[in-house]
C-alpha cells in the first residue's frame, strides 16, 4: 500500500519495495504535482491514477533512478562516471562551459524522469531571445550554437538511457529551432579579396603613437613626443596564413606544425597533432578524428615561404642564446615557446584593420571574417575551380564526404549552376548559331 504525504502543491509517494540484504526495509519514492488547470476532483483521480502506476512500476521492478536525481546531479555523476574517462580534455572543457552556463541554471533543477520534450523546445526557444547571451552581445545565441547544446544534452541522457536511469531519451523528440537562411551563409573571402588579403601580408604598415609619458630606469618621468613607426608583418604570420588559405588546415593544425612535419623536398605537410586551450593551459592532442592525420601539398611558393621563416627563426635563435626554449615548433613566441591560440586571431584581425584603414573606397574594403574563415575561402575556391569533392574533403581532413557537402553546400549550388550554364553555352546556343 502507497503512503501519499501532501507537500506544499505537490505530494510524496512511498511505496515498500521489500529488505535490502540487512534485513532494512526498501522504500521507494516519488513526487507528484497536479495540474492547476484541473478541477478538485480531475486532480484527485490523476493523484490516484499516478500512485497506482507507481506501485506497478515498483512490483514489476522498474522504478528508475531518473524518479528521484536531478539533472544537475545526474550531469555530475556523468562527468565523474564517464566524460574524465571516455572523452578529451577539451571536449570536456567545452562542455563544461556550456553545462554551467547554460543547461544546469535552466533545467538542472528538473528530475531526471520529469524532463521532458516541452521543457527542451522552451529552453531552445529561449535561448534565441535577445538578452539572454552571457557575454553580453545583442541578439540570441545562433542556431549552430543551439544545436551543439542540444548534441551535448542528448549525448548525456543517451548515457542516462544506457545506464537505465531513464527509459527514453526525450532529446529524440524535440529538434533546436531551425537556421535561418542568414546563418547558413558560411563567411569566407571570395577568389578576389583572398588574393588582396595575401598582398596585404607584404604591406609595411605605418603607425602614429601619441605623445606619452615614460619612466626611466632611475625612476624620473620624461615625455615622448607623437611619432610615427612603419612595420611590416612578422614571416611566420605570413606562413601561418597562407598554410592556412592554401592548405585548409584548422588553426589548431597549423599552432602544433613543427619543423619534422615539413618535406620540403616534396612541398609536403604531415597533419597528426592539433593545439587548442582548455582548462587554462595549452594542450596539444591528436587531431580531430582520424582522417585529420594526413599529408597534403602545398605550392611551391609557400614551401619557399616557410624555408625563409625557418632561416629567420634559426638566426633569431642563435641571437637569444639561452633564452631560447628548446622546441621545434613552427610558430613561437619571442623566447620559442609555442605560439599561444589566441595570438593568430589576434593578429588577423589587427591586419584586417590596418590594410583597410589604407583604403577609401568601402567596396574595396576586406570584410570582418573569423580565422576559421580562412579554412572556408580554401574549400570554397577549390570547389569553384572545379577540384572534386571528395579531394576536397581528404584535404580538409574530413571524416566523409557528406561532413564536407553539407557545410559548402553553397559552393557547390554556385558551381551546379556553372555547369548548367555551361552546357547551355556549348550545346544550346551553339546549335542556336548554327541554324
Amino acid at each position: 500500500m502507497a503512503s501519499i504525504r501532501k507537500r506544499g502543491n505537490s505530494y510524496q509517494i512511498t511505496v515498500s519495495n521489500g529488505y535490502d540484504v540487512s534485513g532494512k526495509k526498501i522504500l521507494e519514492t516519488t513526487t507528484y504535482t497536479p495540474d492547476i488547470t484541473m478541477t478538485p476532483k480531475q486532480q484527485q483521480k490523476a493523484l490516484e491514477t499516478f500512485v497506482f502506476e507507481f506501485e506497478q512500476r515498483v512490483k514489476n521492478g522498474k522504478v528508475l533512478k531518473g524518479e528521484k536525481i536531478t539533472l544537475k546531479e545526474f550531469i555530475e555523476q556523468w562527468m565523474k562516471e564517464y566524460a574524465l574517462t571516455q572523452l578529451e580534455e577539451t571536449t570536456i572543457d567545452h562542455y563544461q562551459h556550456q553545462l554551467d552556463t547554460k543547461i544546469i541554471p535552466a533545467l538542472g533543477h528538473i528530475k531526471l524522469n520529469n524532463l521532458k520534450p516541452l521543457h527542451l523546445q522552451s529552453f531552445y526557444n529561449n535561448l534565441l531571445e535577445d538578452g539572454v547571451r552571457s557575454d553580453g552581445k545583442s541578439g540570441g545565441y545562433s542556431y549552430s550554437s543551439i544545436k551543439k547544446i542540444h548534441a551535448i544534452l542528448s549525448s548525456i541522457l543517451s548515457t542516462a538511457v544506457q545506464w537505465q536511469i531513464i527509459e527514453s531519451n526525450p532529446c529524440d523528440r524535440v529538434s533546436p529551432p531551425k537556421q535561418s537562411s542568414k546563418e547558413q551563409n558560411i563567411k569566407h573571402f571570395t577568389l578576389e579579396q583572398a588574393e588582396t588579403f595575401l598582398n596585404a601580408l607584404n604591406i609595411d604598415y605605418v603607425t602614429t603613437y601619441k605623445a606619452h609619458t615614460r619612466i626611466d630606469d632611475t625612476g624620473k618621468k620624461y615625455k615622448v613626443p607623437e611619432y610615427t613607426e612603419s612595420r611590416s608583418i612578422p614571416t611566420q604570420f605570413k606562413v601561418f596564413y597562407n598554410i592556412a588559405i592554401f592548405g585548409g588546415l584548422r588553426k589548431g593544425e597549423i599552432l602544433a606544425l613543427t619543423w619534422d612535419d615539413i618535406d620540403f623536398n616534396n612541398n609536403k605537410i604531415q597533419i597528426n597533432k592539433s593545439t587548442a586551450y582548455a582548462n587554462g593551459k595549452v594542450i596539444t592532442k591528436d587531431p580531430k578524428n582520424l582522417t585529420s592525420n594526413r599529408t597534403i601539398k602545398l605550392p611551391k611558393s609557400v614551401i619557399e615561404l616557410i624555408k625563409q621563416h625557418k632561416l629567420e627563426q634559426m638566426e633569431y635563435r642563435l641571437s637569444l642564446g639561452d633564452q631560447w626554449i628548446n622546441g621545434n615548433y613552427l610558430f613561437t613566441q619571442w623566447n620559442g615557446k609555442q605560439m599561444h591560440p589566441s595570438t593568430p586571431y589576434h593578429t588577423f584581425k589587427d591586419i584586417i584593420n590596418k590594410y583597410n584603414k589604407t583604403v577609401n573606397n568601402d567596396s574595396e574594403k576586406l570584410p570582418e571574417i573569423p580565422l576559421h574563415g580562412l579554412r572556408h575561402t580554401s574549400a570554397t575556391l577549390l570547389i569553384a575551380d572545379n577540384i572534386d569533392i571528395r579531394t576536397v574533403s581528404a584535404r580538409l581532413g574530413h571524416a566523409q564526404t557528406s561532413t564536407t557537402m553539407n557545410i559548402y553546400a553553397h559552393a557547390l549550388k554556385e558551381t551546379d549552376e556553372k555547369a548548367a550554364n555551361s552546357l547551355e553555352d556549348r550545346l544550346i546556343k551553339k546549335s542556336t548559331k548554327l541554324s
